[in-house]
This record gives structure tokens, C-alpha cells and sequence, in this order.
């Protein structure tokens, strides 16, 4: 193993603690909106991802390649697929409210 490949792996590990101690302490209620809004703005690591995979020349680089390309996409489908579902749960809201208005709404 290189000193490189081992640096850029001490890198990802921290950067999994640092990255699970910060959204523990997010409220339960701010998640779902801060989840969706990162996970639309990963389309610029899908894009990184995907520049890096097409230089890489060993057997190895490109699974790894393969893999952060799959995991990006995954995540960004995923951001879109929370946010309309979110956007959907307001939509009903909405729904709900102006059909009681017009229930509520003596006849002519």
C-alpha cells in the first residue's frame, strides 16, 4: 500500500467520523430538508467522480471509480426522490385547506 493511497484513506475515515458527529447533532426536524438539500448539491461530486473515473489506468482505480460514480448517483436520485416526497406532504396540506374553505363556504 502507498503513502498516498494510505493518506487519501486516513482522509475518508475521519472525514466518515467528522461527517456522522456533525448530522447527530441535527435536530430530528431539520433533517429531512438538509438531508435533500445536500444530497441535490452532490451532483457536483457525481461530476468530480466521474472526471476522476475516466483518467483512472489501473484495475483498482477504476472499481474505485465505478463505486464513487454508483454511490454519487445514488445519493443525488435519492435527494430528488426526498424532495418530492417533502414537497408532496405540503402539496396535500394545501389540498386539505382549500377543500375545508370551500366546504366551509355557505351556498347561494
Amino acid at each position: 500500500m502507498s503513502n498516498e493511497l494510505l493518506n487519501e484513506l486516513t482522509f475518508f475515515v475521519l472525514s466518515i467520523f467528522v461527517g456522522i458527529e456533525v448530522i447527530s447533532k441535527v435536530p430530528t426536524i431539520l433533517h429531512t430538508p438538509l438531508m435533500s438539500g445536500t444530497n441535490a448539491i452532490h451532483g457536483i461530486i457525481l461530476v468530480g467522480a466521474i472526471v476522476i473515473a475516466s483518467n483512472a489506468t489501473s484495475p483498482l482505480n477504476i472499481v474505485i471509480g465505478l463505486v464513487a460514480v454508483t454511490l454519487a448517483t445514488t445519493n443525488v436520485v435519492g435527494g430528488f426522490v426526498v424532495t418530492d416526497r417533502m414537497l408532496e406532504m405540503f402539496k396535500g396540506r394545501q389540498a386539505q385547506k382549500t377543500a375545508s374553505a370551500k366546504e366551509s363556504t355557505p351556498a347561494k
